[in-house]
């Protein structure tokens, strides 16, 4: 496996009021559980455990967590983010009242499972399609509603890249936008040059096409980004050799998309597109196997 990546942090209000709103959903200060099996004055120290081989990612989270439910938990991290850890492998041990560590272990290794499980597949995706040459790989909007925060890090720490963030954040003019458009019998040129002069021009504009004839229609068009969907890897491959041959479309980027998979990325790769984005990074990423094993200090 490559090396661990180092990812910009999640916004830690974000990373705070997730965290929140995941405890109050199990009602962690609620644990009749705990409270009737556990003496307020009782401390406790856990191992944070990796049962499956993996890229860490969520050690800050896991803090927060603890950090909500009592200041007075210590968590001291063995390694960071990004790293590869083999199964077996401690990563972090925490120490402090044991109630609320008990309180606060499902919704801290719930999080911490999720976000290494993007994170490893992620890394698995970009080491994939380096066999096929260079090129981006990318997330898509594809994420749990309410952790697109803590699922985009996850994603950045496997090595990939994130697509647009928000609905507010680049124009993407998919299938139903060009249908829309044509049933108003405007051209996807037409409709180019419409979203050109409505939206700022510090946003790219990106289409979607599905045919080498739309790509024309949008290269003509002055699209910024082509995104080149569920098409096979030698139509892509001439689609983009044809545009790199004209100076005026030098600038455009490619992006694939649709139904792409581990076996099948490092062609795609091939096919000299720019940007390859994947649902299956958020949409699809097993959770890893983490442990906390409690013992009384």
């Amino acid at each position: 496996m490559t090396e661990a990546v180092e990812a910009s942090p999640p916004d830690s209000a974000a990373v705070a009021a997730i965290v929140a709103s995941a405890l109050a959903e199990d009602r962690a200060g609620f644990d009749v559980t705990t409270r009737s099996t556990v003496t307020r004055d009782q401390r406790g120290e856990a191992t944070l455990l990796y049962k499956q081989d993996g890229v860490v990612c969520g050690l800050e989270v896991v803090r927060e967590v603890f950090r909500q439910v009592s200041p007075e938990i210590e968590l001291r991290a063995s390694t960071s983010d990004g790293a590869w850890v083999e199964p077996g492998t401690a990563v972090a041990t925490v120490s402090g009242p044991l109630a609320p560590m008990l309180s606060g272990e499902r919704v801290a290794l719930n999080l911490m499972q999720r976000m290494s499980g993007i994170a490893t597949l992620a890394r698995q995706y970009v080491e994939a399609a380096s066999a096929g040459g260079w090129t981006r790989v990318v997330d898509t909007r594809k994420t749990t509603p309410g952790l697109r925060t803590l699922e985009r890090y996850a994603v950045r720490t496997g090595g990939a890249h994130n697509h647009r963030d928000t609905l507010q954040d680049g124009v993407l003019i998919k299938d139903n936008h060009i249908e829309a458009a044509a049933q108003r019998g405007v051209t996807i040129p037409a409709l180019l040059a419409s979203v050109r002069a409505e939206v700022p021009h510090t946003l790219r504009i990106e289409i979607e096409v599905t045919s080498p004839e739309m790509a024309r229609a949008a290269l003509a068009g002055g699209a910024d980004v082509v995104l080149l969907d569920n098409m096979t890897p030698a139509m892509m491959a001439a689609i983009v050799t044809e545009a790199r041959a004209k100076p005026a479309y030098e600038r455009v980027l490619f992006e694939a998309s649709g139904g792409i998979t581990l076996g099948t990325i490092a062609s795609v790769a091939a096919t000299g597109v720019d940007l390859i984005s994947c649902g299956a990074l958020t949409h699809s990423a097993p959770a890893l196997d983490i442990s906390l094993d409690v013992r009384p200090a």
